[in-house]
C-alpha cells in the first residue's frame, strides 16, 4: 500500500477511537448525569445522527471542490473544536449542541476518507476500502473498551481523551497527507464528463445500492437496540451480551486475512461479493428465529460479522467505480449518509415493529430487508452500459 494510505489509516483509527470513547456512553451520561428523560436522550442522539448525514453530504462536496487534504482538515478542525467545547461545557443544553457539531464534523471526515483512499490507491480496488474498514474497526474496539474504563474515574476525563485523540488525528493528517493534497482539476480544464450530470442508469445504480445498504443498516442496528432487549427478556446476562460485540470486533480484526483470501478465490467480482454478503446477512437474521441461548446468539453474531466484513467495504468500492470524474466525494457522501440514516431510523422502525408485532415478526422483517438488498445488488448494474467489455477497462461490477 502507498505510504500516504498508511497515514490515512492511522489517522482514521485515531479518529474513530476518539469517537468511540463517547458514543457508547451518550445515553448513560444524558440520563444519569444530566437527568434527561430517555426520550430526550434519544432526540439528542438523533440530532447527532442528523448532523452526520448533513456532514456526509457537505464532506463529499468539499472533497470534489477543494480536495481531500483540505476537506479532512476542515472536518478534523470542526470535530476538535466541538470536542474542546464539550470538554469545558458538558452540561445541559451545551452537551446537545456540541454533540450535533461533532456529528457534522465526523460526517465530513468519513466520506472524505473513503474518497481519499480510493484516490490514493486506485489500482488497489477493494483493498483500499477494506484496509480503511479494518482501521476504523480497530478504533471502535479500542475506544469502546477504554471509554468505559476512563468513565469509571470521571466523565470529564472521557471528554478530554476524546479531544486529545481528535487532536492526534489532526496532527497525523497534517504531517502525513499535506504533500498529497489531491486537488480537483481546475474548472477550465475539467472534462465534459464532470460538467454533465450523471446518466440516469448511474443514478438508478446508486439508488439501488444505497437502498440495499440502508436496509441492511436498519437491520444491523437492531443488534444494539431491539435484539439487545430481546436477550434480556431471555434472561441472558448483560456480560454475555457485551461479549457478543467483543466477538464481533475480534473477528473483524483477526479473521480479515483469511476472509480476504476467500473473497479473492470465490468472489472475484464486486457484484458477486455484495450478493453473497447480503444473502449471508439474511441467514444471520433467520438464525435468530429459534435462538434462545447464548451459543445460538454467538453463532448468529459470527455469521452477521462475516456478512458485515464482506459487504461494508464493498459498497464504497463499487460506488467509487460508478462515480463520474470529479464526483467521487459527492457519491461517497451519499453512501455514508445512507448508512447514518439507517442507523438513525433503525431503532425507531425496530422499536415500533417489536411493540406492535412482536420479536418474531420483526426478525422476519429483518430477513426480508436483507433479501431486498440481495435483489438490489443483483439489479443495480442491469441498466449500466458495459463498453469496458470491449475496451478492457474495469467497471464497477468487475473491480
Amino acid at each position: 500500500m502507498p505510504r500516504a494510505l498508511w497515514w490515512l489509516l492511522v489517522g482514521m483509527a485515531l479518529n474513530v477511537t476518539g469517537g468511540s470513547f463517547l458514543w457508547p456512553l451518550n445515553t448513560i451520561y444524558l440520563h444519569e448525569q444530566l437527568g434527561r428523560p430517555l426520550a430526550v436522550a434519544g432526540a439528542v442522539l438523533m440530532l447527532n445522527s442528523g448532523g452526520s448525514v448533513v456532514g456526509s453530504l457537505v464532506g463529499g462536496v468539499l472533497f470534489d471542490r477543494i480536495g481531500g487534504f483540505r476537506s479532512l482538515l476542515a472536518g478534523a478542525c470542526l470535530t476538535m473544536a466541538a470536542s474542546a467545547g464539550l470538554s469545558v461545557w458538558y452540561g445541559w443544553p451545551h452537551y446537545a449542541v456540541f454533540l450535533a457539531l461533532l456529528g457534522i464534523g465526523s460526517g465530513i471526515v468519513f466520506p472524505v476518507a473513503s474518497a481519499y483512499a480510493g484516490a490514493i490507491w486506485p489500482e488497489g480496488g477493494r483493498r483500499a476500502f477494506n484496509a480503511l474498514y479494518v482501521a476504523q474497526n480497530v478504533g471502535v474496539a479500542v475506544g469502546s473498551a477504554l471509554g468505559g474504563v476512563v468513565a469509571s474515574y470521571s466523565f470529564s476525563f472521557v471528554f478530554f481523551a476524546n479531544l486529545l485523540l481528535y487532536a492526534a488525528f489532526l496532527v497525523i493528517v497534517t504531517a502525513g497527507l499535506r504533500r498529497i493534497p489531491l486537488l480537483p482539476p481546475p474548472r477550465t480544464k475539467r472534462s465534459t464528463e464532470v460538467e454533465k450530470p450523471p446518466s440516469r442508469a448511474v443514478g438508478w445504480a446508486l439508488a439501488l445500492l444505497c437502498g440495499g445498504y440502508g436496509l441492511c443498516w436498519i437491520s444491523y442496528v437492531q443488534w444494539s437496540t431491539t435484539i439487545a432487549v430481546y436477550t434480556r427478556e431471555l434472561h441472558l446476562p448483560v456480560q454475555q451480551y457485551s461479549l457478543l460485540w467483543t466477538i464481533n470486533g475480534a473477528l473483524i480484526v483477526l479473521a480479515q486475512p483469511v476472509l480476504s483470501r476467500v473473497i479473492r478465490r470465490f468472489m472475484p467480482g464486486m457484484k458477486r461479493q455484495m450478493v453473497i454478503g447480503f444473502a449471508i446477512f439474511a441467514v444471520s437474521f433467520a438464525m435468530l428465529f429459534g435462538a434462545d441461548s447464548f451459543g445460538e446468539f454467538v453463532a448468529s453474531m459470527v455469521v452477521l460479522t462475516i456478512a458485515e466484513m464482506i459487504v461494508w467495504p464493498a459498497i464504497p468500492a463499487v460506488v467509487s467505480g460508478l462515480a463520474p470524474q470529479g464526483k467521487a466525494g459527492f457519491y461517497q457522501g451519499i453512501v455514508n449518509g445512507t448508512a447514518t440514516a439507517g442507523r438513525m431510523i433503525g431503532p425507531v422502525i425496530g422499536g415500533w415493529a417489536a411493540d406492535a408485532l412482536g420479536m418474531k415478526p420483526l426478525i422476519g422483517l429483518l430477513v426480508a430487508f436483507a433479501l431486498l438488498a440481495v435483489a438490489a445488488a443483483l439489479l443495480y448494474d442491469r441498466w449500466l452500459p458495459k463498453p469496458a467489455e470491449k475496451t478492457g477497462k474495469k467497471t464497477a461490477a468487475t473491480i
